[in-house]
């Protein structure tokens, strides 16, 4: 492996790196950077970065961490017995949320679930264990993309490693 490919390597996983913060920080997308980060190595050094199989591994498990990371807050506020009004409350927050930073990402699928399900006529007991509900399914998605971001990165540096020192 040559000096230019190692600065490749080493530029491709600080990126990368950037992306497994965005799994749990606002305004940073997760592994879609490291997905892009990840086809850009590959479009620079063509045969000297991963393989297309490692390349199409990594696309199903960046959609696989985006479907998890929306479907989290609405499963979560189901399996606490939320009705589809909750669960489309936590939604609803969850994309509010986004504009709050930190403390809107956290505390919108709760505020979302309990205001959709008060506005439905439950009281306020059942109405907020459904936004608890949304707000644990939240953090399992971003335990989730953080664990797809790890695998993806892994997957990628062994395979680049591998590669060049075959």
């Amino acid at each position: 492996m040559s000096w230019d490919q190692w600065l490749g390597l080493a530029l491709t996983l600080g990126i990368m790196g950037v992306g497994l913060l965005g799994c749990v920080l606002p305004a940073l997308p997760g592994t879609p950077l490291v997905f892009a980060a990840a086809l850009a190595h590959r479009l620079w050094f063509g045969s000297a970065s991963a393989t297309t199989w490692v390349l199409v591994i990594l696309g199903v498990l960046m959609a696989a961490s985006i479907a998890l990371d929306l479907g989290a807050g609405f499963l979560g506020a189901k399996k606490l017995g939320a009705t589809w009004k909750g669960a489309l409350g936590a939604g609803v927050g969850g994309l509010i949320g986004l504009f709050f930073s930190v403390p809107g990402i956290l505390l919108g699928p709760f505020i979302g679930a309990v205001v959709f399900e008060m506005f439905a006529g439950r009281e306020w007991k059942e109405a907020s264990r459904a936004g608890l509900g949304a707000a644990l399914g939240l953090l399992a998605g971003a335990v989730g993309k953080f664990a797809c971001s790890v695998a993806m990165i892994t997957l990628f540096a062994g395979n680049v490693v591998w590669r060049a020192w075959s």
